[in-house]
């Protein structure tokens, strides 16, 4: 018999099955973000690429592929986020819909043992993190010209292809009028960019430092803070400054990272001033501190409702919740307003905007329990790691916390774009933390 390691297994490096494409799976993955419907056409095709290699050899030597740990890792963390989903399935408020939402999440388990492969090695880590900068910095100079010429060259050249295709752009002009903020490479129907270029800051922000030392980080800091300042998700600047205080202390140290955030909002009330609707934005936030509910509410830009509604889910199912994605279906009884127009316009809210509510209303007390096992875990893989590996892993580990940071308001976690994002950057942590002793797996 052949052993799986020897030069003529199809699992030696350097064949298809050492998973070199790996990375440039995942990068493509995320560069197609701006079309969704190919993005996630790649991810699927990636978790079938993954089971069939896996199948194809039927598991053996996967130790090349992955470690016994990050095999482990990456696997409880999937199932941490997928279990409540089918857990909350029984008894949803649409039960067929929700158990056929757990049944095609499934996709997700081979798609992050391809992720988590993708940082597994040297090589590899390096070509994922820096193509994740790299993408992340042309986006970020991309709204920048945005910014500076009312048009974002990314988008532009989107829809003009989408238009050439389907006859059809990618966003109504109706949609378009009404945009208060930067939009970016996403386009007017998709406000995700202060979101998104937030949660991936890290990869830039490590890559400048370690690159350019101390300037480059500052420089990059400063572009990717305007970004996310003007494309208006104040969930971001909260995202963005934990990135900044993390990357940013080991490498200038407390006062002058101080003097950062200082220039920082020095640069936000000079933005605020020239910018109406960052100034309408700044304001509305100031409404926090009125006395009354409402003042409250406008300045959460109606989040104190929604979050009503999501108490009042919890309340009435507080083991396996009303199912995931099942909020919207849910709201309109649970509404406090009772059908009053809400600070968002019209329809009911698609889920709570906040992590622990939406795991509470949507999968229960059983549901915050899987998840805080799969935290916890994480925490203790990182707790125990070597500092080798803790470096390696870093970038990863800063965007996955920062995104998923209770207390915060977030997008949906049990949608595809934002549930993709985040179990993305799971498997990059639990890839790169427990990496082949940070070198190319053994060969024969």
């Amino acid at each position: 018999m052949t052993d799986a390691a020897t030069p003529t297994s199809p699992l030696r490096e350097g064949t298809p099955y050492g998973w070199r494409w790996a990375p440039a799976w995942v990068l493509t993955f995320v560069a197609l973000w701006p079309a969704p419907g190919y993005a996630e056409g790649v991810m699927v095709l990636g978790a079938l690429a993954a089971i069939i290699r896996l199948l194809m050899a039927r598991f053996r030597g996967s130790s090349q592929l992955l470690s016994g740990p990050a095999w482990a890792l990456t696997s409880v963390m999937f199932f941490a986020y997928w279990s409540p989903e089918l857990i909350s399935a029984i008894d949803s408020v649409d039960a067929g819909r929700a158990l056929r939402e757990s049944a095609v999440d499934l996709r997700y388990l081979p798609f992050l043992w391809l992720v988590a492969a993708a940082v597994a090695n040297e090589k590899g880590r390096r070509t994922t993190f820096g193509g994740l900068a790299i993408i992340t910095g042309l986006w970020t100079l991309d709204a920048l010209v945005q910014a500076a010429f009312g048009t974002s060259p990314l988008f532009w050249s989107l829809d003009e292809l989408k238009q050439l295709i389907s006859g059809h752009p990618m966003c109504s002009v109706e949609k378009t009028l009404l945009v208060d903020r930067l939009s970016g490479f996403l386009g007017p129907c998709n406000l995700k960019l202060g979101v998104v270029i937030a949660s991936l800051s890290p990869f830039v922000l490590f890559a400048a430092g370690k690159r350019f030392g101390t300037l480059g980080w500052v420089v990059a800091a400063a572009a990717v803070g305007i970004v996310i300042m003007l494309a208006g998700a104040r969930a971001a600047w909260i995202t963005y400054g934990l990135v900044l205080i993390f990357s940013g202390w080991p490498l200038l140290g407390w006062k002058r990272l101080a003097l950062v955030f200082a220039l920082g909002a020095a640069t936000l009330a000079a933005l605020a001033l020239t910018t109406p609707q960052l100034h309408e934005r700044l304001e509305r936030t100031a409404q926090a501190l009125a006395a009354d509910q409402s003042g409250v509410d406008m300045a959460l830009s109606g989040r104190a409702q929604i979050w009503g509604a999501a108490w009042c889910m919890i309340k009435q199912e507080p083991v396996n919740g009303v199912g995931a994605r099942g909020f919207r279906e849910a709201f309109p009884a649970c509404d406090p307003l009772h059908g009053a127009k809400p600070a968002w316009g019209k329809g009911p809210a698609h889920h709570a905007h906040q992590i622990v509510l939406e795991i509470l209303s949507e999968t229960g007390a059983i549901g915050l329990l899987l998840w805080l096992a799969g935290a916890a875990l994480a925490w203790r893989a990182w707790r125990f790691a070597t500092p080798e590996a803790k470096d390696r892993a870093r970038p990863a580990m800063l965007a996955l916390a920062v995104t998923v940071f209770p207390l915060n308001t977030h997008l949906a976690f049990y949608s595809t774009f934002w549930g993709g994002l985040t179990l993305m950057l799971a498997a990059l942590y639990t890839g790169s933390l427990l990496a082949h002793n940070g070198s190319k797996p053994a060969q024969g």
